[in-house]
């Protein structure tokens, strides 16, 4: 058995506003998870309206026809085209052997993926009580 050195009584800790922090850590799962979903519907629409200004327009079917789709309860987005009438988008987007590539999607994804970390930060915090 290990002796305390010099006599001395061991130290006391005493934690006030420990109800106060359980009841703040258990409402900020549902504040990350509300601003979480806000970020992601706004990331999305940023790309579809990103998307939207790049597309090539003919009859304006790829321009309207942009979609979301959502998964996972809101916490991932897919945008893109999923209808019949939209086969050609990928010829669009990648090109052919006659047609050059003039990527829509793919630049809309890449210029909101470096703002997604900041808007996320934003929405969290602005639900967090000061």
């Amino acid at each position: 058995m290990a002796r305390r050195r010099g006599g001395r009584s061991p130290a006391r800790v005493r934690l006030q506003g420990l109800e106060r922090m359980r009841r703040d850590l258990d409402g900020l799962a549902a504040v990350v998870m509300e601003g979480s979903l806000a970020a992601v519907e706004a990331s999305a629409e940023a790309v579809r309206a990103g998307t939207r200004a790049r597309v090539r327009v003919r009859t304006g079917n790829l321009r309207d026809h942009v979609g979301i789709y959502y998964a996972r309860g809101g916490l991932s987005a897919k945008v893109g085209w999923k209808d019949r009438t939209d086969w050609y988008a990928t010829q669009h987007e990648l090109g052919t052997r006659r047609i050059p590539a003039q990527p829509a999607l793919g630049p809309a994804i890449e210029e909101e993926r470096t703002k997604f970390e900041d808007r996320l930060r934003a929405e969290i915090n602005r639900r967090l009580p000061s």
